[in-house]
């Protein structure tokens, strides 16, 4: 197990296990179907074992940790499959919230928030920050969604959310310029209130970068 840096003062050791545990497994420090045990975990981040299995349960409710009985936590093994379905969920959920997010918009919701992510997001890209572009992108895909007001739909995305970025980090490889610039269009139709716009823009975002995705990672995971 590697040392982490200390938590800061604004998180609970709950917290940081979990923003520490998150980034080993999207680092591919804890690879797929690693093992994770509370006591080699709790000793590396020096505290007890009670934030580190409340840390590994909210991981479970992202994708990215699977806990059985017998084997306890464990990182969730990734497939082909698994990426391909990840694409045809997210065409059914952030397709419609980004129509949703857009009609909000024309109704008079403001998009501060989701401008600020996408300004987080320009500047990862620029910097070409490879750990926080995949974080950045995440923020403004679930931001969309929250920008829905719509609770079932949130709660539909969020068990998909650590996965998303998961599949960002592990295709790190291809051009970051695109999405952003897909992300900017995308954006600017939901300010405008533009919701057929903004539709057809999420959709062939998602969908341009299914085929490339699995083609990056045929080389690192399995078929099923």
């Amino acid at each position: 197990m590697t040392t982490t840096e200390s938590p800061d003062a604004s998180e609970s050791h709950a917290d940081h296990a979990e923003r520490t545990i998150r980034a080993g497994i999207l680092s591919g420090t804890y690879p797929p179907g690693a093992r994770l045990r509370e006591r080699e975990l709790s000793e590396a981040l020096g505290f007890s074992r009670i934030p580190v299995r409340e840390a590994l349960t909210r991981l479970t409710g992202e994708g990215l940790v699977v806990i059985s009985p017998r084997r306890g936590a464990s990182v969730r093994n990734l497939s082909l499959r698994d990426v391909a379905e990840l694409f045809d969920l997210r065409l059914s959920l952030e397709v419609f919230a980004a129509r949703r997010a857009a009609e909000a918009c024309a109704a008079g919701r403001g998009g501060d928030r989701l401008r600020a992510l996408m300004e987080a997001a320009e500047e990862a890209t620029r910097r070409g920050d490879v750990h926080e572009i995949p974080a950045a992108n995440t923020a403004l895909h679930a931001e969309i969604v929250a920008m829905t007001g719509n609770r079932l739909l949130q709660d539909a995305l969020q068990p998909s959310l650590g996965l998303v970025q998961w599949l960002f980090t592990l295709t790190g490889g291809l051009d970051p310029r695109v999405q952003c610039t897909e992300h900017q269009d995308i954006c600017a139709a939901i300010y405008a209130g533009k919701a057929d716009l903004a539709d057809a823009l999420a959709y062939a975002h998602i969908e341009r970068g299914r085929g490339p995705s699995l083609a990056a990672l045929a080389e690192v995971l399995p078929a099923e």
